[in-house]
């Protein structure tokens, strides 16, 4: 179900827009706004898949409140006016609709909005998944060590020590290596020699970091990282 907002001054045009969107079965109107401030709280507080926004309004203009958007949804403009066209094409936005706007020129919009969904499903599930392990060498071996199972990497020097929930290994690998190899998204730097599973994370305190009851030093350089992962 793609979640819909729509924001105009007029009551008539959100009248419009919503009962062309009834005949859609997988589109439901979450919020109507009278003007983009309005909007701009509804976006903070849930989800929008798609914006059919009105252009001159008051206090802010639809143009504008598209541009302040740092993640904007993706955008329809409905207007009465042809000379924001360049600005949309600017803004990427999906559509430009003209009121009034016919049940016919409203569909074509939504079938373009429903290709992009399919466009970015279909790149999505062609990019090459990430790897659920990695290979690390020790005693003449190649370890395989699964990523969900990593407490934390320790440095020493050009050695690394992998701390997993069931051994440690010791490899002949620098911790730089590491930090450009593991994925972002579940392995954090805290200290120039430790690199820490975020998931295996059980408290932070002043300084340190909490991994299986053992305290790890967290480096000044790299407190501001770990603030914006608790945030």
């Amino acid at each position: 179900m793609y979640r819909c907002l729509i924001i105009d001054d007029e009551p008539i045009a959100i009248r419009v827009i919503r009962n062309h969107l009834s005949s859609f079965s997988d589109f439901e109107v979450v919020a109507e706004c009278n003007n983009a401030l309005e909007a701009m709280t509804i976006i903070r507080k849930q989800p929008v898949d798609l914006i059919f926004c009105d252009i001159q309004m008051p206090q802010l203009s639809g143009v504008d409140f598209v541009r302040s958007l740092t993640h904007a949804p993706k955008v329809i403009f409905t207007t009465a006016y042809r000379d924001y066209a360049i600005d949309a094409f600017e803004l990427q936005v999906i559509d430009y609709l003209l009121k009034p706007i016919s049940f016919e020129r409203f569909t074509r919009a939504i079938n373009h909005f429903l290709d992009l969904q399919n466009e970015q499903v279909q790149s999505e599930s062609d990019r090459p998944k990430e790897k659920d392990f990695i290979f690390l060498k020790a005693d003449k071996k190649h370890h395989k060590i699964n990523l969900g199972d990593v407490l934390y990497f320790e440095s020493l020097g050009d050695y690394v020590i992998a701390f997993t929930t069931t051994q440690k290994i010791v490899s002949k690998e620098r911790i730089s290596f590491l930090a450009e190899t593991l994925p972002a998204d579940r392995f954090l730097q805290i200290h120039r020699s430790y690199i820490v599973s975020i998931h295996k994370i059980e408290s932070v305190g002043p300084g340190f970091v909490e991994i299986n009851k053992k305290k790890l030093p967290v480096g000044r350089n790299y407190k501001s990282q770990l603030s914006k992962l608790i945030r």
